[in-house]
């Protein structure tokens, strides 16, 4: 059975720092493109950020555009999602998405595999 684990989220004062990871069991994703996703209370999950097969592609949505950064360690089959200078409006459950195939994707409809989400909150 394939799954998505996600951790590192939590409750964090505005300005500060998290670390979310994304570890896949099940089977590996090596050779897929990995993605992050956000969905606030009472919106539509949106796109964070995605990163292609070997991580030479990366992608970001303009509001975390430079303070966001994510990563991935093909050989720990886990992706990363570096979040700095974090915003209120940053406040979402994070879902760890992956596709079968190799490009990234923008979109939730272009990933088939997604984790149960880990919330995290930023205070003002």
């Amino acid at each position: 059975q394939v799954q998505l684990e996600e951790s590192g989220g939590g409750l964090v004062q505005a300005g500060g720092s998290l670390r979310l990871s994304c570890t896949a069991s099940g089977r590996t994703f090596n050779n897929n493109a990995m993605a992050w996703f956000r969905q606030a209370p009472g919106k539509e999950r949106e796109f964070v950020a995605a990163i292609n097969w070997s991580g030479g592609s990366t992608y970001y949505a303009d509001s975390v555009k430079g303070r966001f950064t994510i990563s991935r360690d093909n050989a720990k089959n886990t992706e990363y999602l570096q979040m700095n200078s974090l915003k209120p409006e940053d406040t979402a459950v994070y879902y760890c998405a992956a596709r079968d195939r190799a490009v990234a994707a923008t979109t939730a409809g272009g990933y088939g595999y997604w984790g149960q989400g880990t919330q995290v909150t930023v205070s003002s």
